[in-house]
This record gives C-alpha cells, sequence and structure tokens, in this order.
C-alpha cells in the first residue's frame, strides 16, 4: 500500500505515461482536424470562422496543418515540442478570441486541450518516440 502513494518519479512508467497521453490527445485532435481536412478540399465554398482577420480559406488551412498535421506529428512523437507551437496557438485563439464572449462551458474543451499542448511543450515526447530515437546521444 505504502508503494501507491511513493512519489519519486519513475522514468519508464513516465515515458508509457507520455505515448499514452500524446496518442490520446493528437488522436483527439483528428477527431476536429479530419472533417476541416475534408471542408477544405470539398471544393464546395468555404464557411469558416476567422477571428483575426486573414481570410476564411487561410484560418482554415492554418486550423488543418495544426490539427492534422501536427497531431500526426505528435502521435509518432516527431517534433513534438516544435509539433505543438501551433496546437497552442490554434487553442489559444479558440479560446481567448473566438469563444470569448461565449462563456467558460463553451471555452472549456480548448482550455484543456491547451493544458495538455502545454504540458507536452515542457515535457517533450518521452523515451517512445522518434524524437529520442533520433536525438539520443
Amino acid at each position: 500500500m505504502r508503494n501507491s502513494y511513493f512519489t519519486n518519479l519513475n522514468l519508464p512508467k513516465t515515458d508509457f505515461a507520455l505515448l499514452l497521453f500524446r496518442i490520446a490527445i493528437g488522436g483527439m485532435m483528428l477527431v476536429h482536424g479530419i472533417p476541416k481536412l475534408l471542408q477544405l478540399f470539398s471544393g464546395e465554398e468555404i464557411v469558416f470562422a476567422d477571428p483575426i482577420g486573414i481570410g476564411a480559406t487561410a484560418t482554415l488551412a492554418l486550423s488543418v496543418i495544426a490539427e492534422v498535421i501536427c497531431s500526426v506529428l505528435i502521435i509518432i512523437g516527431l517534433g513534438t515540442r516544435l509539433a505543438v507551437i501551433p496546437l497552442i496557438i490554434n487553442m489559444a485563439v479558440a479560446v481567448l478570441i473566438f469563444h470569448a464572449t461565449d462563456g467558460f462551458q463553451a471555452q472549456e474543451l480548448g482550455a484543456l486541450y491547451l493544458i495538455c499542448y502545454l504540458v507536452l511543450f515542457y515535457t517533450g515526447s518521452g523515451k517512445y518516440s522518434f524524437d529520442y530515437r533520433f536525438l539520443k546521444k
């Protein structure tokens, strides 16, 4: 029972937890990104929010890059710290600009994603990743 509350860091368990965390958060964001990818290449008129004033098509394209390409990079653990930067920006815009007046209930999911991406930015991808394989000394 005492080991259940032991607080020293166990790196193999932490690395495995980071793997699960990356797969989960990347997979969940793909659920949001793939419909946007399909909309971008549908050939139909693009109707998408433009909270920062760069145009609906450019905003959608940037969201697709962040939510699809960066999510895949996070899942495989390749360039994780760089890949989360567009997602951090994307979620910050969603929470702080797009949903700014909608109340916490509308901001909650974006805020949770934002916190998850900040955690990955600070921790990196862990041992079970391409980052580790390519960058180990």
